[in-house]
Order: C-alpha cells, then structure tokens, then sequence
C-alpha cells in the first residue's frame, strides 16, 4: 500500500522545492493543492514552478482552468482525488503541496458537499453584487452568527455558500464541514513555516520579483483572455492589485505594497489554520537538512512498499 505525503503551511516557506525532494527520492508525482496555480497563464503571480524547474517529476492539478472558469472546492477534491489515486494505482507516491486550506480539507477530509440550487444561489448573489459583502455578511450574521465571525467578512463568494448551505440544509453552516479524523488514504501531513521576520522578508523579495519578471505584462495578456470575466482568477493575490494600477486606482509602487500586505495577511491566516490541524508534523523551512528531516521523520510512518523504494 502506498503512503500518500502532504506539504502544507504558509506561503514562501518553501514547500515546493520540499515536494521536489520527496517526489524524487519516493518516486513520486506531485499534485498541487494551490487553487490559483489551477489557473492556465497564471504563472508568475502564483509562483507556479516552470517546467523546467520541476526536475522530469509529473505535475498534477495544475494549468487545468481557463480564468474565466471558476475554481471551486468540489471540482478539485474530485479531480485530485482521482489523481492521487491513479497515481498510487501505477506504484506511485502522490506528494500533495500547497496552501489553500479548504482545498487542503476536501481532499484529506473526504468533504461530504451539501448540495447546490441555481435560484437560491442567484438570490444572495444579487445581493452581493447589489449591496456589496457588507450586506451579504450582515445577513449572513442574522442567518448564521458563527460562521458570520469565522468567514472573513471581504470572502463575498464563501459566505454567499454559506447562505444557500444555511438556507438549504436549515442547519448552521459548520454542520456541513468535515470533521478531523484519519487523512484519507492515511497521508502524512507534513508542515513547513518559518519564523515571522525571516517570512515576512522572503514575502517581501518575493513580491518584488513578481513585479521585476512581468506580472504587470502577465495581467494584460490574462486581460485579453477575459480575466475580468473570470469570478475567482481576476480576485487573486497581486492580480487584483495590478488589476487595480491598470485601471488607475494607484501607481505601481502601490500595487506592489498593497500585494505584500495582501499576502502577509494570507500567511497569518494559512498558519492559525494549519495549526489548529494536529495531524501536521511541523518542519522548519530554514533548516538546511530539511529534505533529509522530512525523510526521518516520515520514514516510520510509511507503508512498508514506500519504504523499501526509500532504502533502494
């Protein structure tokens, strides 16, 4: 039986050159866990590894969308899901990595999705598109206080969910998540993350090299593609700031701020999530054994197959 491994943390903690490791001395393929990265020409904003990059190792889950598509929990979990068991179908070790925490839980929790109506769905995007989120979570606060306190009151697309699940099921919309248990498949969770400061200026560096290597360029040509069209791609981390320059709101210097700020805030959510979750072992992404630390601490808990390919 094959051991499936997941890198999960914050981003630019540097899980994708981790999974580069594992997936290599595992002979594993990658499935990607980041929901923008399913995005086709959304390269450079998302930090999606180059083909050249990726050392011959198969990559899953990513450039599977059009940004006028729109990514959603229930199509990936299903989409991955097959991935990921196809992968171990063939002998395989699937080495699941990213940050996206409700994609992280449909695929490892086994979300059970509540089922979806066009017309109640219509009814509370309306009223965002009418009224804006403020409405929407004023709502959702008379419906539903406790998810109205834990759904950023910005995330307009989860709590208009949140709204139909509520109105549909008449049950709360925690009810509808899924509850910590085994991982399927019985993956390893691993986590990487990093101290603050020394985060906070790989997040910096990071941002500024975005811009340096053409994002501005990258949005135009995603533009031509019906970027704006798009409900989920046009709201992404540094795509809606540069989408905010090119129609005059800032200047660039702004834009770039404003995405270092915007991925900052990520990273603090992505870790108060990820560490509620005590299934994740914890690595530091600044140790220089980290590959080698991973493999430790991983070796006792494979099946004894993946094992054997280790030792090889």
């Amino acid at each position: 039986m094959i051991t499936p491994i997941a890198v999960v943390g914050p981003t630019a903690t540097g899980k994708s050159d981790l999974a580069l490791e594992l997936a290599q001395r595992l002979d594993g393929e990658i499935v990607n866990i980041d929901a923008m990265q399913l995005y086709r020409g959304m390269d450079i904003g998302t930090a999606k590894l180059p083909v050249a990059q990726r050392r011959g190792i198969v990559h899953h889950q990513l450039d599977v969308l059009d940004v006028t598509e729109t990514a959603t929990v229930a199509a990936y979990q299903s989409g991955a899901s097959a991935d990921v068991e196809d992968i171990m179908a063939r002998g395989r070790t699937p080495v699941i990595v990213g940050g996206s925490m409700m994609y992280v839980q449909a695929l490892l929790d086994r979300w059970d999705f509540p089922a979806t109506d066009p017309q109640v769905r219509a009814k509370w995007e309306a009223l965002l598109a009418e009224e804006g989120v403020v409405a929407v979570h004023a709502a959702l606060r008379e419906a539903d206080p406790v998810a109205a306190q834990t759904i950023l009151a910005t995330d307009g697309r989860r709590m208009v969910r949140a709204l139909e699940v509520v109105e549909l099921t008449g049950r709360p919309f925690a009810a509808s998540q899924p509850r910590i248990g085994e991982p399927h498949w019985g993956t390893i969770i691993l986590g990487v993350d990093r101290e603050t400061a020394q985060l906070d200026a790989r997040i910096e560096i990071r941002t500024a090299a975005m811009f340096d290597e053409g994002l501005v360029d990258e949005v135009r040509t995603l533009l031509e593609q019906g970027l704006r069209e798009g409900r989920t791609a046009c709201r992404a981390i540094g795509y809606a700031q540069v989408l905010a320059y090119l129609d005059g709101e800032y200047d660039l210097a702004h834009a770039q701020e404003r995405t270092f700020i915007g991925t900052r805030r990520y990273v603090r959510r992505q870790r108060s999530w990820f560490r509620r979750d005590p299934r994740v072992h914890w690595l530091d992404g600044a140790a220089p054994d980290l590959p080698e630390t991973a493999l430790e601490h991983v070796r006792p808990l494979l099946a004894p197959d993946t094992r054997e390919r280790l030792e090889r």
